[in-house]
């Protein structure tokens, strides 16, 4: 059983809690008032609810609840007691929202309601992800497909919100609004990616050379920073080769171009983005 006043618990909690108020304002105030949907959980229970009548957050319950049932032994009973506890919080939120912030519409513009939408849940989604939990849904059918089989479990979600989109130009008679969910779905994934890895504003520099030492003195030197010389063999005329490996802020790529332009012209460059980052940070 989870102890929840560990330190690690709370935070955890605490992510699962704020994640789920982000993800009930963004149905209440974006998706609710301008007829539309999303992926994942709420967007197939806003389609129950435009459907039957019942409230999104008894939708977004009933959804789950078959769900838990049928994945709690792939889930892990510590994650299936959090993603519980997100789902519930979800449904709560969501219904206690719909009754108290009644507004005429914040957004009339569906552009931004699907952007600004998206943002809202994947900031969410992206918060519940980081309390070790899930906000249920296609995320428990994921799992539990993929520990069966071959298929990802970004393949079998995504699979879920075409089907998602595709009802919804049923249920809401407007194929161009089923456009606009895309956006929003689209939205949302990059919003959970900015979430768990940070907006990360450094670049990963390859840099092959036959000047190493002189070059990585020079860089060192005027950049303030460490890389790491590594040596090889090329494919075709078994020449060793020598590339430096850094990263670096990208503010600083263009005096990085000016001194491997000054020391050593023939040099092959190569810069890549750095999704995700552990360990000592670059100064």
């Amino acid at each position: 059983m989870i102890n929840i006043f560990k330190k690690n618990e709370l935070k955890n909690i605490y992510y699962i809690i704020l994640g789920s108020i982000f993800i009930s304002l963004a149905v209440v105030l974006f998706f609710i008032p301008n007829n539309f949907t999303t992926g994942g959980t709420p967007g197939i229970a806003i389609l129950l609810h435009h459907l039957s009548g019942f409230s999104i957050g008894s939708m977004v319950i009933a959804i789950n609840i078959p769900l838990l049932i049928f994945g709690i032994k792939y889930l892990g009973k510590i994650f299936a007691i959090r993603t519980i506890i997100a789902i519930f919080f979800i449904s709560l939120f969501i219904d206690l929202f719909s009754k108290i912030l009644i507004f005429q519409n914040i957004v009339n513009n569906i552009l931004l309601a699907s952007v600004f939408g998206g943002l809202i849940i994947g900031l969410g989604v992206g918060l519940i992800i980081k309390g070790n939990s899930s906000a249920g849904g296609s995320t428990i059918l994921a799992r539990v497909i993929s520990s069966k089989s071959h298929i990802k479990p970004s393949q079998v979600i995504l699979f879920i919100d075409v089907i998602i989109v595709l009802l919804s130009i049923y249920v809401f008679k407007d194929f161009e609004k089923a456009l606009w969910s895309i956006m929003s779905i689209y939205v949302t994934a990059k919003a959970i990616d900015v979430v768990l890895t940070g907006t990360i504003s450094t670049k990963v520099i390859h840099i092959a050379t036959n000047n190493s030492q002189v070059l990585s003195k020079k860089i060192s030197q005027s950049l303030k920073i460490e890389g790491t010389i590594i040596k090889g063999i090329s494919f075709d005329k078994n020449e060793n080769k020598t590339v430096i490996f850094l990263v670096l802020d990208v503010k600083k790529l263009g005096l990085l171009k000016e001194i491997i332009e000054e020391n050593d012209p023939e040099a092959f460059m190569i810069v890549m983005e750095a999704s995700d980052m552990l360990g000592r940070g670059i100064k």
